[in-house]
């Protein structure tokens, strides 16, 4: 086999974990993770994984990087499929370690669906979401009574790397939170989308770059001024489309009610 180099082919078969290694903080990294990852003979990770928490895989494992930005793609999902089920086919012990969570527009359910058409067996390891981390580091929440009473969670950009289709009316509602990911090249459409849709222009927003990493970076803005924003960022990023958003700059109860009845008017 091209892959080789693993246990004899009378190995009974090994195991797929699907892991997510959370946002990029190793200290947001579950326990279940790290006893999966310890015990890996092979890691498939994503460029988004960091280098603090790949440490923590024994030395011995072989590490395998499947990094996709955008159109540089090193391998293809149908090759990343392929790949997991034929190391477990040979019996070994197989972490796909993916950034965030896996079942979070991160393909899990791809890779998920191959594994089992493969006849492996394949364990979800669930892990802390961008969104979750970006919101706690800015002391914004996601919910919050009496301005966010739904959060949504949309990808910036279809499988073609366009403009995504989404309910845009639906996503105008006031007083729910719409977080979007890989949606930085796409900032200027979205936020237009929204207004035309009716969401208002002062709505809080607010855009996250490398959240809970060493340089993550915040700007709070307002949805009129969503693309001047981001149009300075690069890395990958969140933006994050709400009332409760006012709580990311306010410093005191007063200010905060401020806010939010500005949002509102």
């Amino acid at each position: 086999m091209v892959l080789g180099g693993g246990k004899t082919s009378s190995t009974a078969p090994g195991v797929v974990w699907l892991v997510g290694a959370g946002p990029g903080d190793p200290e947001l990294l579950t326990i279940k993770a790290l006893k999966v990852l310890q015990t890996a003979d092979v890691i498939v990770h994503d460029g988004l994984v960091t280098d603090e928490i790949l440490v923590l895989a024994p030395a011995s494992s072989r590490r395998i990087s499947v990094a996709k930005r955008k159109s540089r793609h090193s391998y293809s999902q149908d090759e990343i499929n392929r790949m997991l089920t034929a190391f477990a086919l040979e019996g070994l012990t197989v972490v796909r370690l993916k950034g965030g969570d896996p079942f979070i527009f991160g393909r899990g359910g791809e890779e998920l669906q191959a594994c089992r058409a493969a006849g492996v067996d394949c364990q979800i390891i669930p892990g802390v979401t961008a969104a979750l981390a970006a919101s706690a580091n800015a002391g914004a929440p996601l919910t919050h009574r009496g301005s966010a009473q739904a959060v949504t969670f949309v990808t910036g950009h279809a499988s073609n790397g366009a403009e995504p289709d989404l309910d845009w009316e639906s996503l105008a509602r006031p007083n729910q939170t719409v977080v979007i990911y890989m949606g930085l090249s796409h900032a200027a459409p979205i936020a237009g989308r929204l207004m035309a849709a009716g969401r208002a222009g002062l709505t809080p927003a607010l855009i996250v770059e490398n959240a809970s990493r060493p340089d993550e970076r915040r700007i709070v803005t307002t949805l009129s001024d969503l693309a001047d924003a981001a149009s300075g960022l690069s890395g990958p990023a969140l933006l994050i489309v709400g009332e409760a958003m006012a709580l990311a700059e306010a410093g005191g109860g007063e200010q905060i009610e401020n806010l939010l009845q500005e949002a509102r008017a």
